[in-house]
């Protein structure tokens, strides 16, 4: 029979094998406050202090590594494993079950609510693999979804709370791994679920606050705090969803900011922005978006469920009070005012203001967003603002924040051709002229082609290292598109819909990513015809006068700030 040491302490703080218990061990965490099911079941690291070990009860299967304080879970700590220099202080039950998935291969129902559009969640999940399984679900249910359990066990998550990781003042978490030096501070539940961080030691992103309520998720280099409460959501790279936010089936991408409002059925692309109460994003794809208060939509009819989504392109605006009935689809770089219950489609007509009238028909004037001072300035802000830089990351998402860009600038230039085509129309008795459930005057279709006009010769400016179109190579321009941020060909989106495989989709789109400069090069010789080559010399000009509009822009709003300032001066 073993006896006690004289100088237990000097064991108890200074393991040499990773093994179970001697009894006097088992004793002086007793004395400490501790229990187990079955102390054979409970194994220490070498360098295990024991000392810092208190008020815990064990269960099957744990495993505690070196360095690690474990102190008050009165609720037990069963099938996990802590590690290295991990903290847990005041928290109120861990346990794993068997084989627990951890969040991953979660079905997230994006868009249309009713699980016809699932998007898996899984460790590494990027914006633009999200928009294609959303977007084109016949794509995933044929291609992907035939192995996709063979890939998700290539992305799971250890049943542990990581190396460095800290959980403290926590009540249940079930089911949830907290990756290494992730931090887990007074949430209230967790369940089945996996906080991943993949930053540089002292430099997480990761991270789930006061008072969090969580199921079905994964936040990965991102943030849930201050009484955040989610169902079946993905959190990604620098993240914020907070103060409150309640959100369900919902996909929050790169640098995206939730706060005091709700979502439900969003796929929320880069930078997407809500900040206010009452406001409601529903059944929708967003991307640099900013949300006004009091934001709703529609996606239910009370007919067939809530099957009723819609797309806001990048960089759409709504206004307080905003209301948008879905299935909608809305132009780049729009601003929303007003309540749209006819089903708008504004795609062909970017950088547009958009009015509901008094009956709910949409009121556009097209191009109009483009003489705000703002918006180029929202192009320089986003890099600097990018939550991901100087933490070394792997970016999961790509994106392209350039404003002018092939997407934009092909819708612009397809909007001059169809306004030369209404202009050429008479208008109807309320000297409106009509076009895909929109309205607009006669003289804002004249602006907007000068208006376009000049942005186009802008961009040109901008891309080109000299003003003169690139000869073309006699291959027709083909269509780019606006994939979760990611502006690329249409050739690489159907090279990315005849792969198998995730990981061939990712390198798709990083190859798309890396030759994004040169292929837009290739598009402007491609795409631009005989009228823009006979008139590039007015590419200096016309950049002059675009930025002469802004500037205008800029100065008048000042004038009126100052106004505003002066008339509220005591």
């Amino acid at each position: 029979m073993k006896t006690m040491p004289e100088t237990d302490n000097s064991k108890l703080q200074q393991r040499t094998l990773p093994e179970t218990l001697e009894w006097w061990e088992v004793a002086a965490l007793e004395k400490q406050g501790c229990s187990a099911d079955d102390w054979n079941d409970v194994t220490f690291a070498p360098g295990t202090d024991l000392t810092k070990i208190r008020n815990v009860h064990f269960g099957r299967n744990v495993y505690i590594d070196s360095g690690a304080v474990i102190r008050n879970v009165p609720g037990g700590i069963s099938n996990c494993r802590i590690g290295k220099n991990a903290i847990i202080e005041n928290v109120a039950r861990i346990s794993f079950d068997h084989e627990a998935p951890c969040g991953v291969g979660t079905s997230i129902c994006a868009l249309d609510e009713t699980g016809s559009r699932p998007v898996v969640a899984y460790p590494g999940l990027s914006a633009q693999a999200a928009t294609l399984m959303a977007r084109l679900p016949k794509w995933f249910d044929t291609n992907i979804n035939p192995t996709i359990h063979d890939f998700l066990d290539t992305k799971s998550v250890r049943q542990e709370i990581g190396d460095g990781a800290v959980v403290r003042d926590c009540g249940r978490i079930i089911n949830v791994s907290v990756g290494a030096g992730a931090t887990v501070e007074g949430a209230r539940s967790l369940v089945n679920g996996a906080l991943i961080n993949n930053a540089q030691s002292g430099r997480p992103l990761a991270y789930i606050g006061n008072g969090v309520d969580a199921e079905n998720f994964i936040i990965e280099d991102g943030k849930a705090d201050s009484g955040a409460i989610l169902r079946n959501c993905y959190i990604g790279q620098g993240a914020e969803v907070e103060k409150g936010f309640s959100a369900h089936d919902s996909l929050f991408f790169a640098n995206c900011s939730f706060e005091n409002g709700e979502a439900c059925a969003l796929l929320a692309g880069p930078y997407s922005v809500s900040m206010h109460k009452g406001t409601l994003m529903i059944g929708c794809q967003t991307a640099f978006m900013n949300a006004g208060s009091s934001t709703n939509q529609s996606n239910h009819m009370y007919k067939l469920g809530p099957v009723h989504w819609g797309v806001l392109e990048r960089g759409v605006k709504t206004s307080s009070g905003a209301y948008i009935m879905f299935g909608a689809k809305i132009g780049a770089f729009s601003m929303i005012m007003g309540a749209h219950k006819t089903h708008p489609d504004s795609s062909d007509f970017p950088f547009s203001y958009l009015f509901g009238d008094e009956r709910g028909a949409t009121v556009v004037v097209p191009g109009a967003m483009l003489r705000s001072c703002g918006l180029l300035r929202d192009e320089q802000k986003w890099p600097t603002r990018d939550r991901r830089l100087k933490r070394k990351l792997p970016m999961h998402d790509r994106i392209t924040f350039n404003v002018l860009n092939p997407f934009t600038v092909d819708s612009m230039l397809n909007a001059i051709d169809t306004i030369t085509g209404l202009l050429s129309r008479p208008a109807d008795d309320d000297l409106y002229l009509r076009y895909k459930g929109m309205k607009f005057t006669r003289a804002a279709l004249e602006r907007a082609k000068t208006l376009y006009t000049a942005a186009i010769f802008k961009y040109l400016s901008m891309t080109l290292p000299e003003p003169v179109i690139p000869s073309s190579d006699g291959e027709a321009a083909e269509e780019w598109v606006d994939i979760g941020g990611q502006i690329i060909p249409r050739s690489y989106l159907d090279k990315a819909m005849n792969s198998t495989s995730l990981y061939d989709v990712e390198k798709i789109f990083d190859e798309a990513y890396s030759q994004y400069d040169r292929l837009q090069i290739q598009w402007i010789g491609r795409r631009f015809g005989k009228w823009w080559r006979q008139h590039q010399n007015r590419i200096p000009i016309g950049a002059e006068q675009f930025d002469e509009m802004v500037v205008e822009d800029r100065q008048e709003y000042l004038e009126n700030l100052t106004r505003e300032t002066h008339m509220l001066d005591l």
